[in-house]
């Protein structure tokens, strides 16, 4: 969430972020006229309380009955007018707080200036696409002759975009899992097994509501939702806070399956298993001081790149445009993973540096150790990586002619030593 009075000092930077991200400016002049409705209301409600507090001291003192009754008349309809002023202004309170809420985070300077995905910017690629002597599978044609995915039963069990994963497949997918999760331990992050449910307000304070309610799934009679993403959880482990500036940066790791109600567009990703309503995902989370952020951002980048170079597979960083940045983000860089088969270069990790705008959501403070007063701590988020799209691209770039597929050697460990999968 934007500090409101950086809103009421600056609201041409808050608009002109908005424009930056193609979103409607119009609600910055509907959060400054609810603010100066408030300041006007609370100064009645505060000069009424005055004169009441006044009133309430000459009746201590009145001899006269009749006239201390007449006082005490006239100041319960001052408490009636009070009322009604709280009343207002919690009103304008709430829908001042719905506004800000919605408004999402101002990007950072160097965030290029881009209306869609069309206009990312390439940063860099790293390795070159392996050379094929024969024509490389999609893995919807792949899997299933290995004989380790199942578009049919997954369908048969819930619907499209479900599938099961079987055998050695499985087995893959969890020893992604688990090597990318010890990876990131030795990098320095802390694994954390965390709830795959988190109450409303801890969605709230990650940045997903109220904005993606029509995307994530809810236990309505519980008032519970299935975590779209470890970000969510991760960020409120330490809502409500104030930590101490020595406890600072934390480096957290954790997986979670993601359920997320994707809205899909016709034809777009429609065969295999790239896009789908439930999802496993390893993520990367810390926590800093501000002028850590940078560094950490960098820290984060380096240690996502660091998981794509060991499957040695081809991989490339993209800077994204203000048109495509998350909600909550002020500057991410996304990484790419190359599929063969599908021919196409996939998303696997975003890396976001979201300054103190969840932090702001959830109240994570920190107090500096000079003693001064609290500051709202830096988060940062990354993917490290997001599955089955990190699956896909080793099973397109291991596929040999044969129609086996080679296991990457950082897998093996974790395959009982397996180093094919064969059909």
């Amino acid at each position: 969430m934007l500090d409101i009075n950086l809103i009421r000092e600056n609201p041409e930077l808050v608009r002109k972020a908005l424009r930056d991200r193609q979103d409607d400016p119009a609600p910055v002049d509907s959060i400054l006229a609810l603010s100066e409705k408030r300041r006007a209301v609370l100064n009645q409600a505060e000069a009424l309380k005055g004169q009441r507090n006044a009133v309430s001291k000459e009746i201590s003192k009145m001899k006269d009955a009749a006239q201390r009754q007449e006082k005490i008349e006239a100041m319960r309809e001052v408490g009636d007018q009070i009322s009604a002023l709280d009343r207002e202004t919690a009103q304008i309170e709430s829908e001042l707080h719905e506004l800000m809420s919605r408004l999402p985070n101002i990007p950072d300077e160097r965030a290029p200036y881009g209306k869609d995905d069309s206009e990312n910017v390439v940063v860099k690629t790293v390795g070159e696409p392996r050379a094929f002597d024969f024509t490389p599978l999609p893995h919807w044609d792949l899997g299933p002759a290995l004989d380790i995915l199942d578009f049919e039963r997954g369908a048969k069990l819930t619907g499209s975009r479900f599938y099961v994963l079987q055998k050695a497949g499985a087995r893959l997918q969890r020893a992604l899992i688990a090597w990318m999760l010890d990876l990131h331990v030795r990098q320095g992050y802390q694994e954390e097994y965390l709830p795959f449910m988190v109450k409303t307000a801890t969605v709230f304070g990650a940045g997903q509501l109220p904005k993606f309610a029509d995307n994530l799934y809810k236990d309505h009679e519980e008032d519970l939702y299935f975590v779209p993403t470890a970000e969510v959880p991760l960020t409120g482990l330490h809502m409500d806070e104030i930590m101490d500036e020595s406890a600072l940066p934390r480096y957290y790791t954790a997986y979670t399956p993601c359920f997320r109600r994707e809205k899909m567009s016709a034809g777009r990703d429609v065969r295999g298993i790239k896009r789908g309503h439930q999802f496993d995902k390893v993520e990367m989370y810390i926590y800093c001081k501000p002028e850590e952020s940078e560094a950490m951002h960098q820290k984060m980048l380096a240690d996502a790149e660091e998981t794509c170079a060991l499957l040695e597979i081809p991989y490339r960083v993209k800077q994204l445009c203000t048109g495509d940045l998350g909600f909550g983000a002020r500057l991410t860089y996304d990484l790419e993973l190359w599929a063969p088969g599908c021919n196409e270069w996939l998303e696997v990790s975003s890396v976001s540096n979201v300054g103190d705008f969840q932090a702001r959501r959830a109240n994570v403070k920190y107090r500096p150790a000079d003693g001064g007063k609290v500051r709202f701590a830096h988060t940062l988020n990354g993917s490290g990586l997001g599955l089955p799209r990190a699956l896909i691209a080793v099973l397109e770039n291991y596929q040999q002619a044969d129609g086996s597929v080679v296991v990457p050697d950082v897998l093996r460990p974790w395959m009982g030593g397996a180093d094919v999968i064969a059909p």
